[in-house]
Parts: structure tokens; sequence; C-alpha cells
């Protein structure tokens, strides 16, 4: 791709706005930052698209913001004037632009002659998917980067079920997209009557269906107007609905005023995920200074809740994706159970990735566990399949990056009904004379100790994915016996579908959709994993250690990263 006669297309085209003139003026002299912004193009995939801010072919603007929604109202008009007439419903998160994208795309669409609602202020994710089921539109869209950097934003499509859009549908819209080579061609009809506010009883209701999911409201009565939570938005759009469902419920919730605000720097954390200790740390300080129980905070979208608890030290400690998503199942198991309330053929999802630890809470149910691979939006297409077969009742799902679900009002991590959850778990388990922690301790010694960790390398260039799925397909031509002194049982190759026992070479499908992926199944339970993230530049590398302990584990850790990073350097 000539990226310096795109970059002079661009920049010398009348109708490129000003902010854009300005921009690309600004680094015409710059090759590597041109060859960045015009040396490809922003992917579209099941994810949708994201990327950093600022103006090229391979960069979230205004002009792929509405190529992208082209795209779709192309995909949308090819279904035909019913589903122009049910429409699309779009949300925002609080960065940089999201009001400005959403109302570009709402444009594009009411211009194809399909009917747009959007949102007037920030909505989080769960509450664009809950929309898109309540409304029964064709289609959703959520601007947002999730928990990305303040650099990022992004594009999410979202399916008439309320999960993200499948591969199929999404294989279409690209194909729609990528007749459209002329970006700046796109045009929208800002002020026309098929853009309408998404009406007003979808905030009411959601609150309402959410709250019919509380399972302990008795603890809750009794114990949560004496919990002390503090909650952090970290300038996101959880803020009024996750305060709106705690207070409903009557838990007493101190919210750390800094971090209350939309900000699109958010300049009081590094990076606005939950999932670091750090990204808490002014909720923790806070909580330390009024002494309070726990800590929550969500990120931009409010889909990712991260939790801090207290240790036997009384020191707050922040617990990991998989530790809450434990915690949780066993919390809802347990309290369906006490009330003879859990469905004969009740199901639990997770992605492949997450904890181990899953499989032996829900045998002791009696529930049956499926996996998944990373993504929400294939937990959603097991909801909707067993609401079309009838074959098992939906009662959790969850990824160890932060994501949680338990009910159908969305197909989509929802940290509110987290939120909600959890808080009254630490009712629950008040109410009986224990702590979270204590809790989770006891799982451990019922079902062994198990360490989940991932690591990240960040790749950089517009080569990036094209890297890291070359080491995932290096890895996929060698046999790997043994991980510093794991035996490997078996290894996965999710690209292909198959299982491959190590000692007999037995090969058996895997079931489950494909993806770039390769899984080493280690002697005693343990895993590692590794895999391209599919929505930012990182390769992860997944770690399930089960050991006797904390200490045992910690060892057995440090070995076995050191036996991947050979592997990974080659030395194999």
């Amino acid at each position: 791709m000539n990226y310096r006669k795109n970059f002079e297309l661009w920049l010398n085209d009348k109708r490129l706005c000003q902010e854009g003139v300005a921009e690309l003026k600004a680094v015409e002299d710059d090759v590597k930052a041109i060859e960045y912004r015009f040396g490809g193009e922003l992917e579209f995939g099941t994810a949708g698209m994201r990327g950093i801010i600022g103006y090229g072919m391979n960069m979230m603007n205004i002009y792929t913001v509405m190529r992208a929604t082209q795209g779709l109202s192309e995909f949308i008009k090819s279904l035909g004037k019913e589903a122009c007439g049910r429409g699309v419903v779009i949300s925002y998160d609080t960065r940089r632009k999201s009001a400005e994208f959403a109302k570009a795309a709402a444009s594009v669409l009411a211009k194809n002659g399909i009917k747009a609602y959007l949102f007037d202020k920030v909505h989080p994710v769960p509450m664009l998917s809950y929309a898109v089921r309540y409304l029964h539109t064709v289609a959703g869209i959520m601007i947002t980067a999730s928990h990305n950097p303040k650099e990022y934003n992004g594009y999410k499509v979202y399916g008439e079920d309320g999960a993200q859009m499948s591969p199929e549908d999404t294989a279409e819209v690209v194909g729609y997209i990528e007749k459209i080579t002329d970006y700046l061609s796109v045009t929208g009809e800002e002020n026309s009557p098929l853009i309408l506010p998404v009406p007003a009883d979808v905030d009411t209701t959601y609150i309402e269906e959410i709250s019919k999911l509380s399972l302990s409201p008795a603890a809750v009565k009794k114990c949560g107007k004496d919990l002390k939570l503090v909650y952090t938005p970290v300038h996101g759009s959880g803020y009024v609905p996750v305060t709106t469902i705690l207070k409903k419920l009557g838990i007493n919730v101190t919210v750390v005023k800094e971090q209350a605000e939309p900000d699109t720097e958010f300049s009081t954390v590094k990076v606005p995920n939950p999932e670091f200790k750090e990204t808490l740390s002014m909720g923790i300080d806070l909580a330390n200074e009024i002494r309070a129980d726990v800590v929550f905070g969500t990120d931009p979208d409010s889909d990712r809740l991260g939790v801090a608890v207290k240790n036997g030290k009384g020191e707050f400690v922040a617990l990991t994706g998989n530790q809450v998503g434990i915690l949780l199942l066993d919390y809802i198991l347990t309290r369906l159970q006490e009330e003879n309330a859990l469905p004969a053929n009740a199901a639990v999802v997770k992605s492949f990735v997450s904890t181990g630890m899953a499989k032996p809470i829900c045998d002791k149910a009696g529930v049956a566990l499926f996996e998944t691979p990373v993504g929400f939006k294939f937990i959603g297409e097991k909801i909707k399949q067993w609401e079309q077969d009838g074959s098992h009742s939906f009662v959790f799902g969850f990824e160890e990056s932060c994501g949680y679900l338990r009910g159908t009002h969305a197909r989509d991590k929802d940290a509110v009904v987290a939120s909600m959850l959890c808080a009254e778990m630490v009712c629950y388990y008040t109410y009986i004379g224990k702590t979270v922690w204590q809790r989770l301790q006891e799982l451990y010694k019922m079902y062994g100790y198990v360490l989940d960790v991932n690591v990240s390398t960040q790749y950089s260039g517009l080569n990036a994915m094209k890297e890291m799925n070359a080491v995932v397909d290096g890895l996929k031509k060698i046999t790997v016996r043994e991980l510093a002194d794991f035996p490997v049982v078996a290894t996965r190759d999710y690209s292909a579908d198959v299982r491959t026992e190590t000692a007999t070479g037995k090969k058996e499908p895997l079931g489950i959709p494909k993806c770039n992926c390769v899984y080493y199944e280690l002697q005693g339970g343990s895993f590692v994993c590794i895999r391209p993230s599919g929505t930012e530049p990182k390769l992860k590398v997944y770690y399930s250690v089960r050991a006797g302990d904390e200490c045992e584990a910690e060892c057995k850790l440090i070995e076995l990263k050191a036996a991947v990073a050979n592997l990974l350097a080659g030395e194999h």
C-alpha cells in the first residue's frame, strides 16, 4: 500500500475537515507517523474495530466510523424494509470523540433510511445490549475502546439478540465496508426524523430487570445499611447505573469523588482498567480512610468489574478476575441450591483461558460447564442456542478479564449486575459470620489451590497482528512434551479444532469456534495458553498452576514462566 500517496490524497481533499488538515500537516515530515496512519486500514472484525484516535485510514476518526456505518447500513438494507424500520440503537462511553462518533453513526444510518435510536448521554455496554433486546432493534452500536488507554476509541456492533455480531454477519458487513474505497465520500443526515431518542423507560426497566436477580434480600436488608462499600467509575459510564442499583438494594456506597466525573484523559489513572490494582488505588486509599469493607471499580464502558477486599491481615487485596469469577460462581450456585431454585438443566459458561477451578465447583453442584473462545460474544451465542433448543438454562458466565453475566437481560459482560451480586455476596457472608476472603480460602482448601496469571507482551507497528500470529503458528509446528517439570498431557490447537494427546498422538475435535490459540494441558490440571489479543497489539500467555498452597504455586509459576520464555525464544 502506497501510504505516502494515501496521505497526500487525504491532505489535499477539500472534504477533509479543518481539524484533520491541521493534524496531517503537523506530521507531513514524519515518515513513521504517515506509514502508521496510511500504511494499512483499521481492521473490522468480530469485536468491531478499535484504534488510536486520529486522522488516517488506520485510525479512529469520523471518516472510518462513517465508512463502517455505511457498510453496516448496506447489510441492514439487504435484510429488507422491516429491518430498516426496526432500526439500530447507539450508545457511547466517556472517551474522547465518543459522542461525536455516535452522532455521526446515527446520521449515516438515517441517510440510508434506517431508524437510529441515540442515547442522549453516556450509557454502558450492558445497557446498550439490553436496549437492543428491549427495543427489538436489528442491531446496536457501542462507541468505546473498553479498558484501552486514553488514546484509543472503538466501534462495536451488536446483533438483534444483544450479543456482539456473529462472525457470519460480521463477514458480510466487512464485505460492504471494503467496497467503500473513498473514505471521505460517506455522508449522513444529522437532522433526520429517523434519529430518535432512546425511550426513558430503557433505564428504569433495566434496573428493574437486574434487581430481580438478587439472591440474598434478607442478608442485604440486615447488613446492607452497615456495609461500607467504596466505588469508583474511573471517569466512565458506570456511575449512574451502578450507584442506582446499589442504593435500590439498600447498600451503603461511597463514590470516589475525584473519579466520578467523566474525563476523556482519565487523568487519575495510568490505564482505566480495573483488572489492575493501581486503577483501584484511589478507591483503596479512600476505603482505608473511612474503614470500608470492599472496593469496586468499573472500566469506561462498565462491562468489567474490579474488586478489592480485605485479607486475613486486614489489608486490601485486589482480587483477580478469576477469583471474583469463582467466588460469584460459588455464591450463585450455593444460594440457588439453598432456595431450591437451581434449574435441573442449569449451565455455566466460561472462556477456556479462565480458571480451571470452575469445573469442580460446577461438578459439586451438578451443573454443566461449557467453554468458549475468548470473547463474550461466544457466551452470548450459547445463551441464544439454549433459548432456542431448551437444552440448558443459563445461570452464569464469566471471563478471566473481569467480565461477568448473570441473567439474560443482556448478552455481554455486565459490571452493573456484577456489582449488585458482589455487594450482596459480601452481605451474605457477613450475615453468616465470615468474610469473602475467608470463603475464597475455603474454596482453595476444598478444590486445591490454583494460581491464575496472565502475562502480555506488547507489539507495535502495522505488522503487530501478523507478527503475533506468526509466533502462535510457529508453536503449532512443534511437539512440546514438557514445560519446566510439568509433562504436557495434550496440546490443543484451536485454529484446527483439534486436541492431540502427547503420549499416544490420538486426536479429537474440540467442538468450539476456531481461533488462533495454542493450549498446553499439563499434568495435575495446570495449563498454559498462548494467543494474540483480538482487541490490542498484545501476545497473551495465560498460566493456571495447581499446587498444594500459594507458596508452592508461586515457585512453580516462576519455573513455568522461564520454560515458556525459552519456548517463545525458539529454545525447544
